[in-house]
């Protein structure tokens, strides 16, 4: 019996290195991809904290907005990686082009519906929302721009999610690299040396992601060889897996816009505060893009092993990839804390905004490793079609825990801003708990599509 043991541990040891190695090969590039998407954030809040408070804060909330009409693109690409993932190591050549053709016309016919209804309802909705006034005026010239770039940025996500699927993630890779280069150069030198001024951050996304796309495009035409059918089949299967998804990114996103409102409910300091949660939000996004990067290489190991029918090293390639990425978060998390209060004044000058994003940063780096955690096992269950339990359990902790405190800490009670920042903390621990017993009941691996 000892021999026995004493002989499983090797090969227990060579199988967890060979996942995390695995792990490793998928989630560097991707997490490189979303330290680019990272610099571009920073930057855009850098330009516009440059300009004025009232267009910092501005950008914040429009930039929620922006990724509600985004929602979809992810949606799609959710879908096409869990499907596109596991056909890369069936086999199954054709239907692999079939997918990778299909889930592009999706991304384009969506794109242009999006960027239509982009331009057509949110002038109208910033004039219904309770924002500050001169927040409202700024903002149009934002969304406006915004909206012309959805349809590149759609094909860029999908692109992206297709590559990574099928083991060609330092193609996209590059595509980020130009991205990032080009929109960072480009919203420097608008803002600061053309008429367009603030107008110039959202102008150096939309040219920026049309690059993207086209790059993408060039990449993806390999796997399509001389196969371009499309199958309603195929996105219907993409629509299945992929709509819970699209929905909780819309509660996430509309959540974020609550948060703004009960905020702009405050006595004092609202703009002050508004920005204060913006340059936060940057700042963290350095940590939160990690995670979603480890989320995203998950559900393409996840895929790929369920592929070739290997379900039990889907399981623990999941269980270590996870691991790995909250080591990575753990530490980053340490930088941040030490470091918070220099990396805020680098974004705003206004000392009430940063004593506010600084005190924000120590409450929210508390709960950082437990949302690693939940987001990355998060990617493992999207691998495998399991969509359905993602958005139940974020969207719990989202609209059963965090809103309805925060509202009641901010508007019945009268409390200040910190009372949302630890409601915040509340949420993710809740959230990281169900996705735990999701992901360790196992029952996904048996409904898997």
């Amino acid at each position: 019996m000892n021999r026995e043991i004493d002989g499983a541990k090797p090969k227990l040891l060579s199988s967890l290195r060979s996942y995390a190695s695995r792990s490793w090969s998928v989630n560097w590039p991707i997490t490189l991809i979303m330290f680019f998407e990272f610099l571009i954030g920073l930057t855009d809040v850098y330009v516009a904290g440059r300009v004025s408070k009232e267009v910092q804060a501005t950008y914040g909330f429009v930039i929620q907005l922006y990724f509600v009409f985004i929602v979809i693109a992810n949606a799609i690409s959710v879908g096409t990686v869990s499907i596109v993932s596991r056909l890369f190591t069936s086999g199954d050549q054709e239907k692999l082009r079939e997918a990778v053709f299909s889930s592009l016309i999706a991304a384009l016919v969506a794109g242009v519906l999006l960027a239509v209804g982009g331009l057509v309802l949110t002038p109208q909705l910033i004039k219904i929302v309770n924002i500050p006034s001169e927040l409202k005026t700024l903002a149009p010239q934002f969304t406006n721009i915004y909206a012309l770039g959805l349809v590149f940025h759609y094909f860029l996500i999908n692109g992206n999610g297709i590559l990574r699927s099928c083991n060609r993630v330092q193609s996209s890779l590059k595509t980020m690299a130009v991205v990032c280069a080009l929109n960072i150069g480009l919203n420097l030198y608008l803002v600061f040396h053309t008429p367009l001024g603030f107008r110039g951050i959202a102008t150096a996304t939309a040219s920026s992601v049309m690059v993207g796309s086209l790059l993408n495009l060039r990449y993806v035409r390999g796997l399509l060889a001389d196969g371009r059918k499309f199958s309603f089949e195929i996105i219907k299967k993409i629509v299945n897996i992929g709509w819970p998804i699209g929905l909780l990114q819309v509660l996430w996103q509309l959540a974020s816009m609550v948060l703004f409102l009960i905020l702009s409910a405050l006595p004092d300091n609202r703009v002050e505060i508004l920005a204060a949660l913006t340059a936060g939000f940057r700042i963290e996004s350095a940590i939160f893009l990690p995670a979603f990067a480890f989320n995203m290489g998950n559900a393409v190991i996840v895929g790929n092993f369920l592929g070739e029918q290997k379900k039990e090293d889907a399981f623990r390639s999941g269980i270590v990839t996870a691991v790995v990425g909250v080591v990575i978060i753990t530490a980053m998390v340490l930088v941040v804390i030490l470091n918070a209060r220099w990396i805020v004044s680098f974004l705003s000058k206004n000392e009430i905004v940063v004593q506010e994003a600084v005190r924000y940063l120590y409450i929210s780096m508390i709960s950082e490793p437990f949302m690693a955690w939940g987001i990355i096992l998060g990617g493992g269950l999207n691998g495998a079609g399991d969509t359905r339990s993602v958005l139940k359990n974020v969207a719990l902790s989202l609209w059963f825990v965090r809103i309805p405190l925060c509202y009641v800490f901010v508007v019945v009670m009268g409390f200040g801003a910190a009372s949302v920042w630890w409601s915040m903390n509340l949420s993710q621990f809740v959230q990281a708990a169900l996705m735990s017993k999701r992901y360790l009941g196992r029952q996904w691996l048996g409904s898997s599509n």
